[in-house]
């Protein structure tokens, strides 16, 4: 099988042939049709990532595909079971081993250029704003970067779960790509008053920043009393320092937030998270947005466009075995 593997850090990816892998007991073999490509990859292939797999490796942190085989013991779908999993690395590659209870059946509906980027993007969003953030409806969200792969995500489950949205985005593209997910204003990131645009619309009581940088200061002092920020990444390059007396004097709270902790300390949160959201789709209430799709062959084109920001949603990396 192939795998678009990285041998030196923030080098070119190269194509290597690798033998198939076999699954162990409890694994399972997986035919890889789509892996989702997320901004958490462009940092890893620079070695700026919290979790940094030894070279070689293949970036991609979440599959869909089918079952091959099953290892011994492993309880999970049966062989020939359209899936979805996350697997940390090693995505970009046509087959790949996981364990066998971590993964989901697809509803029978869901193409695989979806189910590819579906469980890390709006996983993250629906932890984030329902388990951390514990938003209720009628409250105010305020998504930057909400064109991007999780945030628009983020917009979307934001009008589902009855909030109103404040999207805010780079031009009026990538802000009518949000309006198109239910989003009730719009922000330009790049006009210079996001502090006085959120609070002539009343303020914000929930703020979810994969950002950082300026983005956070302004939005910070948009926040109502006892409002929630919530920083999930710093795609800007800059990690804010957090003014305390502005939490203070508003009894604002800032709620870190890590997905990809979940299914090592909170497996049971995760899992519920993951089936709430699968049901969702399965009733047709979240349309995921797939902008682009790369070949394997061209992966490192497809680590550009993220790390570019010229994607809006989801880009994915597809394999021969996805029609």
């Amino acid at each position: 099988m192939r795998s678009a593997r990285l041998h030196e850090l923030g080098g070119a990816l190269h194509i290597d042939t690798l033998p198939s892998p076999e699954p162990g007991p409890g694994e399972a073999l997986v035919r890889v049709h789509a892996c989702g490509v997320n901004f958490a990859d462009t940092l890893m292939v620079r070695g700026r990532y919290q979790e940094k797999p030894p070279l070689p490796f293949a970036p991609g942190m979440e599959v869909a595909g089918e079952v091959i085989a099953l290892g011994a013991g492993a309880t999970g779908p049966a062989p020939g079971t359209r899936v979805a999993g996350v697997t940390g690395f090693g995505g970009f590659a046509e087959e790949i081993v996981l364990p066998a209870a971590g993964l989901t059946a697809l509803p029978d509906a869901m193409p695989m250029v979806e189910a590819a980027g579906f469980i890390v993007a709006y996983g993250t969003s629906h932890l984030a704003l329902d388990h951390r953030a514990r938003m209720r409806p009628g409250e105010r969200l305020l998504v930057l970067g909400a064109a991007g792969g999780i945030g628009l995500t983020a917009v979307e489950i934001g009008k589902l779960m009855g909030a109103e949205v404040i999207a805010c985005a780079r031009g009026a593209d990538r802000l009518a790509v949000a309006r198109g997910k239910g989003a009730d204003h719009l922000i330009d990131s790049e006009d210079g008053d996001l502090r006085n645009r959120v609070r002539a619309l009343g303020g914000a009581d929930v703020v979810y920043d994969p950002v950082g940088g300026a983005l956070f200061d302004a939005a910070l002092r948009a926040c109502n009393p006892e409002a929630r920020v919530l920083p999930l990444g710093f795609a800007s390059g800059d990690i804010p320092q957090i003014p305390a007396n502005i939490l203070l004097v508003k009894n604002i709270d800032v709620i870190g937030f890590y997905w990809g902790g979940y299914p090592r300390f909170r497996p049971e949160v995760l899992a519920r998270s993951t089936a709430t959201l699968f049901g969702w789709y399965a009733e047709g209430r979240l349309s995921p947005h797939v902008s682009g799709r790369v070949p394997l062959e061209e992966a490192g084109a497809a680590l550009a466009l993220l790390a570019e920001r010229r994607a809006t949603g989801k880009v994915v990396v597809t394999m021969p075995a996805c029609a």
